[in-house]
């Protein structure tokens, strides 16, 4: 019996998974049969800048705040090099109405070079979950055919593709990293544009259209750098600089009624001519630190903090004077 005992013991000493690697280095990757979750719960304050867009909605040096953010990345090891993985983040904002996802991506990652030496390269493709939910607004107008946008939620309403590469070194407890992705989305007309304003000046139009957006180039770099203190404690912190296109329409998808005359179709034409570069794009730089603890082999929680610099364009509506978010992380993997 006791024999059968130690038999038993040992053998499910030897099934039990490895302690997971930190899932804070920002060169973690999942080994064969792992799965992991990193979920994170955030607070951010914004104080927005004075684009053109902010100055006409009267909204320039105005505070929001709290805006409330959730984030959730998993991913589970195919081999020791490749792993599936999958990223989304909500965000509310209740002081401007607006509320959804914000961002996600589904593919997978390859180590296709590790040297021994703890220096190694990564390759990925993910696609572009931003057609999940359709862009939903309300055109405002100022002085028709000019006027803005005012968004109900965060989707683009279009579908893409990530491509990018990760690369780094460990030195011991210390490892850096770095990165570089291009994104790319596909116009379509996965939106819901509510221009019930617009209906008394434009006899005949519905009061929901849909437009035809272009496709857009964006791009991602950023540095990371990570300290692993002991056993239990970590360190890390980074820069991200984000590349935001401007978006365009470049037609209507909506059918108009025959009975539109030739003068409105002429102003619904110039709408969209108008429209056909937004100038609304923006450009983030993000600088991030946080410190973690490793509850038990399987169970870690990190908390963040991140501030970012931006610059926008005269039609955008996310640029900022201030903006910082503070957050809790709880990470998982078995």
């Amino acid at each position: 019996m006791k024999k059968t005992l130690k038999m038993a013991l040992a053998a499910s000493v030897l099934t039990m998974p490895a302690m997971a690697s930190n899932l804070e280095n920002p060169l973690y990757l999942p080994s064969s049969g792992e799965f992991y979750s990193k979920t994170g719960a955030g607070v951010m304050y914004k104080k927005t800048d004075d684009t053109l867009v902010n100055k006409i909605k009267d909204h320039a040096g105005a505070t929001e705040f709290p805006i409330w953010r959730l984030q959730e990345d998993f991913g589970y090891g195919i081999t020791d090099r490749l792993a599936i993985r999958g990223a989304f983040a909500y965000t509310q904002a209740n002081d401007i109405d607006r509320k959804g996802l914000n961002h996600g991506r589904a593919g997978l990652i390859y180590r296709a070079l590790d040297f021994g030496d703890g220096t190694v390269f990564d390759v990925y493709a993910d696609a572009h979950l931003g057609g999940v939910n359709k862009m939903r607004g309300a055109y405002i107008p100022v002085n028709p055919p000019v006027g803005y946008f005012q968004y109900d939620n965060y989707s683009n309403g279009r579908w893409g593709a990530d491509v990018g590469v990760r690369f780094g070194k460990t030195w011991s407890k210390l490892t850096t990293s770095a990165f570089f992705e291009v994104l790319q989305t596909f116009g379509n007309n996965n939106n819901v544009i509510d221009i019930s304003r617009l209906v008394p000046m434009l006899t005949g139009l519905p009061e929901e259209i849909s437009v035809n957006l272009k496709s857009t180039t964006e791009y991602n770099a950023g540095l990371n750098a990570f300290y692993q203190l002991d056993d239990r404690w970590s360190l890390g912190g980074g820069f991200k600089y984000s590349h935001h296109a401007d978006n365009g329409v470049k037609s209507l998808a909506t059918s108009l009624s025959p009975d539109l005359s030739a003068a409105e179709k002429q102003k619904v034409d110039s709408l969209i001519d108008s429209l056909s570069d937004m100038n609304d794009g923006f450009d983030e730089y993000i600088v991030s630190l946080s410190v973690a603890n490793q509850l038990t082999d399987y169970v870690q929680v990190a908390l963040y903090g991140e501030y970012t610099f931006d610059t926008a364009h005269e039609q955008s509506q996310n640029g900022s004077d201030i903006k910082a978010e503070v957050g809790i992380r709880l990470n998982l993997a078995f």
